[in-house]
Parts: C-alpha cells; sequence; structure tokens
C-alpha cells in the first residue's frame, strides 16, 4: 500500500505514468544485507586516533597526490570557479571513495527502495531520496537500474545522494551532461560547487589547533553547528591558538577525543563548519583539514 500511494503521488507531482513505475518497483528487490548494515550498531565510537588512522594512510596520500598530479588543470580550475582550494576537493575525494576505486556495488534503486519502505526511522529521508532519484535518471535518459552506488544510495566518485547530484553535480568538461561515475572532472566541479553553495569561504581557514585551559571553553563546544562567537569570546573562556585569524571570524571550540592520548582542540571556523556538510561529523572534517595541513599534502599544496 505505501508503495503504491508512493506511485500515485509522483504520477500526480511529477508526471509519471503510474504503469512504468509499477513495473519498476515489481523488478526492484529488498536487500536484507542493506538493512542490517544500516541497522547495526557502531561496536563504539572511534576515537580521533582511530579515524585519523584509518583515513590518512600513506597509501591514500601518496594516490591523492597521483590524483592531483593527474588533473592538476581541472583543479586549479574549480579553485578559481568556486574558491576551493585542491587539496580540500582531493581530500573529499580520498575520502569519500579512495578516487573512485570504491564506489559501491549496489543498485541505487534496490537501495534506495529498501530503505524507504523497510527501515522506518528512516523512511522518509529515504523516499525523498528514491524520489529523487526517478527523477534523476529521467532527466538523464538513464536506466534506473544501471546505476550503482553505496548501500544507502550515495552515487559516484563524490558519492552524492541523489538530491545533491540535481542540486549541485555540474557538467564539469563540458561534453553535456553530468557523470559523477566515471568523469574525474565532472567530480572534481561538483564536490567545488557543492562547498561553495553550502558557503565556502574564499582564501579562508578552515581549523587552527588550540590549546585550552580551565573548563569554561565547554561552553563554546561545537563539531558540526555553524560557529558562532567571537575569537575573543573563545580566548577568555581559556582558547589558546597561535594561527592568525581575521579578527571578525566566528568560531567554535571542537575536541577531537583520543583513548590513551589527550584530546586535540581546534578553533572550527565557517569552512569546517562546511566540510561538514558533507558528512556530517567533526571526525570527518577534521580528517578532510588534516590531509590539507599535513605532509606531505601541505607541502603540495605550497607548490
Amino acid at each position: 500500500e505505501a508503495v503504491q500511494a508512493f506511485v500515485k503521488d509522483l504520477a500526480q507531482r511529477h508526471g509519471f505514468r503510474e504503469s512504468e513505475l509499477g513495473k519498476v518497483f515489481e523488478r526492484a528487490q529488498r536487500v536484507e544485507p542493506i538493512l542490517e548494515a544500516i541497522s547495526r550498531p557502531a561496536e563504539k565510537v572511534r576515537t580521533w586516533d582511530e579515524y585519523r588512522a584509518a583515513m590518512l594512510t600513506e597509501r591514500r596520500i601518496n594516490e591523492g597526490l597521483e590524483f592531483w598530479k593527474r588533473f592538476p588543470r581541472t583543479l586549479l580550475r574549480a579553485e578559481r570557479r568556486y574558491g576551493v582550494p585542491p587539496e580540500y576537493i582531493v581530500a573529499i575525494i580520498g575520502v569519500e571513495t579512495f578516487y573512485g576505486r570504491n564506489t559501491g556495488n549496489w543498485r541505487v534503486v534496490d537501495a534506495l527502495t529498501t530503505l524507504a519502505f523497510d527501515y522506518p526511522p528512516r523512511a522518509r529521508f529515504f523516499r525523498s531520496e528514491l524520489e529523487q532519484y526517478l527523477l534523476l535518471a529521467r532527466e538523464a535518459g538513464v536506466d534506473v537500474f544501471s546505476v550503482k552506488g553505496s548501500y544507502a544510495g550515495a552515487i559516484g566518485i563524490p558519492q552524492f545522494m541523489p538530491s545533491s547530484t540535481r542540486r549541485y553535480a555540474v557538467d564539469f568538461d563540458g561534453n553535456g551532461r553530468v557523470d559523477l561515475q566515471k568523469t574525474r572532472s565532472d567530480a572534481i566541479g561538483s564536490v567545488a560547487n557543492f562547498l561553495k553553495t553550502h558557503g565556502w569561504e574564499r582564501d579562508a581557514d578552515v581549523a587552527v589547533a588550540a590549546r585550552v585551559q580551565g573548563e569554561a571553553w565547554r561552553e563554546y563546544l561545537g563539531g558540526i553547528g555553524e560557529p558562532r562567537h567571537t575569537l575573543s569570546t573563545i580566548r577568555q573562556a581559556g582558547v589558546d591558538f597561535d594561527s592568525p585569524v581575521p579578527a571578525g571570524a566566528l568560531a567554535s571550540v571542537v575536541e577531537l577525543s583520543n583513548l590513551e592520548r589527550p584530546s586535540e582542540f581546534r578553533v572550527a571556523l565557517k569552512n569546517f563548519y562546511v566540510i561538514t556538510r558533507y558528512n556530517r561529523s567533526a571526525l570527518y572534517a577534521g580528517a578532510v583539514d588534516g590531509y590539507c595541513t599535513g605532509e606531505p599534502f601541505g607541502a603540495a599544496a605550497e607548490k
């Protein structure tokens, strides 16, 4: 009944033929491993040391440098158009899919249908993404069963959900179509456009290392929320940092917790928040920034 109501709604609002959508859902499969994967509770919350060790591997960084060498002009063009430095684009693509190696093997229509109708906790979200996927497939003229992605329905080299693909994906190689599955140029431009649209500030820092004293700083802890505190207020709360940051910048304090050694702290600025729009995790944003501020990526960026 839920599927039938969904079909009727899409037919009324978007002009789909009910008979054609009916055939799609007759072929779409419920995938039990997807439900198991999304329902499986994490065994534990990873510490910053664990997350960083998993993401900032020597191999991943070396592959990132090779990716940069392959597409220097495309990355420079993206920086000029959108204001996002190459290293951040490269870092995100590396974290997401290892430069296109791990884009997912699930049929997107199966993944989204399974989660839309058999996973009540987030059914509303996934029904919306299923709707966006069907619109995307119609607009692009592709077979809805031909696209593969993650178990959550994320697509291609940058792992965009269908709604993000429709809103932020760009034809960056100018061939008249958007291809996030195979075309690195389109992936580069689309990641940059996503960040710019979400408020990326050109020539601005992402975060700076900090030290804390006392307990007053805890009032200014953030992570994935938009920064709202002045630098002077944060300093008065016992947060010290060396890097020069524009006086008018707003920030929050981010704690990156470790298990066997003290936490690391960052003064997170607007661009840190923008990265968390891509993945709502302070660890994710910290790892992406870690690619770009440490060796060897930092040295490559300076060149």
